[in-house]
């Protein structure tokens, strides 16, 4: 079900204005969306700061999560979130309670406004993994100085986006797609993206497909955007490039931003709440104006989508030509800036008119990819070893000798000691400015055995004699192959 309409063809939306300046936007973007004649019935609910003030740590109301399952549409401003501190992000509770795995960053030149890259024709789609990743949350201190975060990456999760990405680029008519990815690096992680991609890439065979390292990305999109048409990333790449790339077209004032699932979406301009500019008609609102447009095409509202994006265009047209804009064009203190129920009233006057300069795409219905089977079971796996972290300000020789005389007698043997991933024992003669917590990586000694749960807490229970350990990862092979990385230095 991709959203909940009445028997009179109503469609029901799940409205939240945010926080800042969000009131005021979504507040232009519902006007001028009932301008165009969309027959939408908005549930009004509230999530973010105004919620974490009444010390719900999730940020979102009960009764909020309520109407996104009935309806499975929602259309939000920014929601302001603790930095370095206290709650979770609303906007990402949101995405992970209702499974919005794809983000969707179209970023276009638009007319009229002034960059390094006018002229160029930037008109590209970055789509972005939204609940895996490092933004899954996972982070623990591991000793009172060092902290870990859980990359967290599923063939699932990479399957999803990878397919979303290439019915995106149909559902537009584009022609390339790109992946990003840092595989070079994380083999496993970001290396599940891109085997994925390559795997499911020959099912598109009108698409070109072509993968790239994620840092050479954020380099060519700086150097020659307009090579690039649609680009899948995981989670915190897309993230990054995706605000880069908005640079690309005036900033993010002007990037919308849709969260697809396969059951509920969730529409929202990726710009931050801005408080200083909040109540002053002063804020830019063309990211969520064009976060609406979005939302008519998931909503099945083609015709009026083209009509609010071309009055959009025009509006931006004419102010140009006037020598006019919104603040974060022309300066918040230009008098020749326009505020923004002025902005929103000459886009809605121009309704029905259409662009001379900017394009507006002839867009297909998107084909939500369906979800993708389990992946095969290995044929064979074992436990060939573990990775034991532990807290110690001792010498890498020091520790390594005291590890191999705590495990003498244990079926497993001390392969090696890495501190931040560089291995420091057995000495490679290597100048590691040491944190207080190393890994320990033991291996079986029965080359052709498996590690028992009973053997690994055995090990575990000597080690926590004479060490303080606070993490433990067991080395698995897969049809005999592994299933972990070596660190920088080990054989």
């Amino acid at each position: 079900m991709k959203y909940q309409a009445t028997a009179t063809g109503t469609k029901c939306v799940t409205f939240i204005p945010g926080d800042g300046v969000g009131p005021e936007c979504t507040a232009a973007a519902r006007r001028i969306i009932e301008a165009a004649g969309v027959p939408i019935e908005w549930e009004e609910h509230h999530a973010g700061g105004l919620v974490f003030e009444k010390c719900i740590a999730s940020g979102v109301t009960p009764a909020t999560i309520e109407s996104v399952r009935r309806t499975r549409v929602v259309f939000k401003g920014p929601l302001g979130t603790p930095v370095g501190h206290g709650e979770k992000s609303a906007n990402v509770t949101l995405r992970k309670l209702f499974e919005t795995y794809g983000n969707i960053r179209p970023v276009r030149e638009l007319p009229g406004i002034r960059t390094p890259y006018t002229g160029r024709g930037v008109d590209l789609v970055i789509v972005r993994e939204n609940v895996e990743d490092l933004y899954a949350g996972i982070e623990h201190m591991q000793t009172p100085g060092v902290a870990q975060c859980l990359k967290v990456i599923s063939r699932r999760g990479c399957e999803k986006i990878v397919r979303l990405a290439f019915e995106y680029a149909r559902s537009e008519g584009r022609q390339h797609v790109h992946c990003a990815t840092k595989s070079n690096i994380m083999k496993l992680t970001e290396g599940m993206l891109k085997r994925t991609f390559e795997a499911v890439a020959p099912e598109y065979p009108e698409i070109k497909a072509s993968h790239l390292i994620v840092d050479n990305c954020a380099h060519q999109l700086v150097k020659k955007p307009e090579q690039f048409e649609v680009i899948v990333m995981t989670n915190m790449n897309g993230d990054i490039l995706s605000d880069l790339s908005s640079a690309l077209i005036g900033g993010l004032g002007f990037a919308p931003s849709a969260n697809l699932g396969n059951d509920a979406a969730i529409f929202e301009a990726v710009h931050g709440t801005a408080p200083k500019y909040a109540g002053k008609d002063c804020i830019n609102p063309t990211a969520v104006i064009l976060t609406g447009v979005l939302m008519l095409r998931h909503l099945d509202e083609l015709e009026a989508a083209a009509r609010i994006e071309h009055a959009v265009l025009v509006t931006l047209e004419q102010l140009a030509a006037e020598g006019r804009g919104t603040g974060d064009v022309v300066g918040y203190d230009n008098p020749k800036r326009v505020g923004t129920r002025d902005y929103t009233d000459r886009i809605i006057a121009n309704l029905g008119k259409r662009s001379a300069q900017g394009r507006v795409r002839d867009y297909k219905p998107l084909k939500r990819p369906p979800a993708p089977p389990a992946p095969p079971a290995p044929k064979s796996r074992r436990v060939v070893g573990l990775d034991v972290f532990v807290e110690s300000d001792r010498s890498p020789v020091d520790l390594g000798r005291s590890v191999e005389a705590l495990v003498a007698e244990l079926p497993v043997a001390l392969k090696m000691i890495d501190n931040r991933g560089t291995m420091v024992y057995p000495p490679t003669g290597a100048i590691t400015d040491a944190a207080e917590q190393s890994r320990c990586r033991l291996i079986a000694r029965d080359e052709k055995g498996e590690l028992s749960d009973e053997e690994i807490v055995a090990v575990l229970s000597r080690l926590g004699r004479k060490l303080r350990w606070s993490h433990v990862e067991k080395l698995q092979e897969f049809d005999r192959a592994p299933g972990f990385t070596k660190a920088q230095g080990e054989d």
